[in-house]
């Protein structure tokens, strides 16, 4: 993965950012230029007097539409290289885990948070824009959902988290959810830390945390059980 990621965001409220991404070991990193953040408004392409971004859709209905113009010149001032240009949007494909280390990997990404109603679909097809959602619900804008993928990239980016070993181990990393984790103290309201877990004997710690692990995926997340079975066989 390369030290030089970097995400640009296009945003209507540039202030958002860093945001949670400036602080504990992802502020860190990007101190480090261990990963690099732009930020740009897109209302600096926006139309006359007052830059305006949006208008009323058509067809009439509810709200107001991103303009394909304006959203399209914001796109073609920024740098894009090789990186991947992607809409944050409910309608997105879901992101998953594999999603992000395909990310990760390359050298970055470019994300338009849309506001509004949404944007003009001729922009999204004449740029090619890639869409992403996080959830079947719906935000105010693309703002917060930028930044989950953003965080989700970088911390897999050498030397932000520090532990490969807990990288390899978290939820999804090899098609389940993550085991239940304790630590002191021993009893809590009445009840203690399985007994495995204080052993010293790593095979069968090892042992017990997979069978944990696809117990949970199991019962909660038959959808990934199905595709980790699948996978297995």
């Amino acid at each position: 993965m390369s030290n030089n990621w970097q995400a640009t965001v296009l945003t209507l409220f540039p202030e958002m950012l860093p945001g949670p991404l400036g602080l504990s070991l992802l502020g860190k990193a990007l101190e480090k230029d261990l990963w690099r953040l732009e930020v740009k408004d897109i209302r600096e392409h926006g139309l006359g007097k007052h830059r305006t971004v949006d208008d009323s859709p058509a067809g009439g209905g509810p709200g107001m539409v991103m303009r394909a113009d304006v959203a399209a010149a914001a796109i073609d001032a920024v740098e894009r290289g090789n990186r991947p240009l992607i809409y944050l949007s409910p309608r997105g494909k879901r992101l998953d885990q594999a999603r992000v280390r395909a990310l990760a990997a390359g050298p970055g990404a470019i994300l338009l948070c849309g506001r509004f109603e949404g944007l003009d679909q001729r922009a999204i097809e004449a740029r090619a824009i890639e869409e992403i959602s996080l959830g079947d619900f719906v935000l105010a804008g693309g703002e917060i959902p930028a930044m989950a993928l953003i965080e989700a990239c970088v911390r897999l980016i050498p030397g932000v988290l520090g532990d490969h070993a807990s990288i390899a181990e978290e939820s999804f990393a090899a098609g389940l959810l993550e085991y239940p984790h304790y630590t002191r103290p021993q009893i809590f309201e009445d009840r203690s830390i399985p007994e495995v877990l204080t052993s010293g004997n790593h095979s069968e710690i090892a042992k017990y945390r997979q069978g944990e692990a696809e117990s949970l995926t199991k019962r909660l997340r038959p959808d990934l059980w199905t595709l980790y079975e699948k996978d297995k066989g």
